[in-house]
């Protein structure tokens, strides 16, 4: 006589309730809208307007700007180079290894923007899948180079993302400073009067009709008005840096990424 036994849980812990078996959590895939690499996921991994300026994504992604430079200079540069090297160069064989050369460190670069990506905007993108020559030998591996679409839109990467890395770096630096300094006013104030032959921050100074015009900011309330003045840019300045970077991020998936 067979007997029909209910099917055990999967797991039952000691306090009776019942722990269902794992399932992969969506989140975790990229294409999900709240995993961090979406373009989605943007606004939703943003600090609160009032934490931003002293939250630790926003230093963050100060630090992508401000270290982007270098990096730009230095892919733009190479860029450019052996790209005019290898075009130059193209009425001999040489002109096909530099290009290739070029492709490769375009790829170099793009992997160290994914890491800069990665570790500072919160945006994972998957690399695309590495050069696999036909073909055995130099030119195997130089016409592979050649016919690789990641490394070409790498290059592409480099050379319209140079202008857009000064921009950013410019106006970043300049709001942060700006902001900052304007802000603190009322903390160094008294240096002008005691150090200077101002009496204050002067705003501006010029002559019109032979009558010299000054303003110094000197009464409590224009102290007061300039440093509320300084904190709304202090606190726009994150969103600003954020708007930038998601240029950034929008950049990095669509020409760095794997298709």
């Amino acid at each position: 006589m067979s007997t029909d036994e209910p099917e055990e849980p999967a797991m039952t812990s000691l306090t009776g309730t019942t722990t269902h078996r794992h399932q992969p959590d969506q989140l975790d895939q990229p294409g999900h809208p709240g995993h961090p690499g979406h373009p989605a996921s943007f606004e939703s991994d943003a600090p609160a307007f009032w934490r931003a300026p002293f939250a630790a994504a926003g230093f963050r992604e100060v630090g992508f700007v401000l270290s982007g430079l270098p990096v730009a200079v230095a892919g733009f540069a190479f860029a450019v180079t052996c790209f005019a090297a290898g075009a130059g160069l193209l009425v001999t064989a040489l002109g096909l290894p530099v290009l290739a050369l070029l492709l490769a460190g375009g790829r170099g670069f793009g992997a160290l923007e994914r890491s800069r990506a990665r570790t500072l905007l919160a945006t994972e993108v998957t690399a695309p899948a590495p050069v696999r020559p036909s073909r055995p030998g130099f030119w195997g591996g130089v016409t592979a180079r050649l016919a690789d679409g990641a490394g070409w839109r790498a290059v592409l990467y480099q050379v319209l993302m140079f202008p857009w890395a000064v921009m950013s770096f410019v106006v970043s630096v300049t709001f942060l400073v700006t902001g900052w300094v304007i802000a603190l006013y009322p903390l160094y104030h008294w240096v002008f009067a005691r150090y200077t032959p101002w009496p204050g921050m002067q705003l501006f100074d010029y002559s019109e009709h032979g009558v010299h015009h000054r303003y110094f900011v000197t009464s409590p309330f224009q102290i007061a008005a300039v440093s509320a003045i300084g904190l709304v840019l202090v606190f726009l300045t994150p969103q600003l840096v954020r708007g930038l970077t998601n240029v950034n991020r929008l950049a990095i998936r669509g020409l760095l990424g794997a298709r």
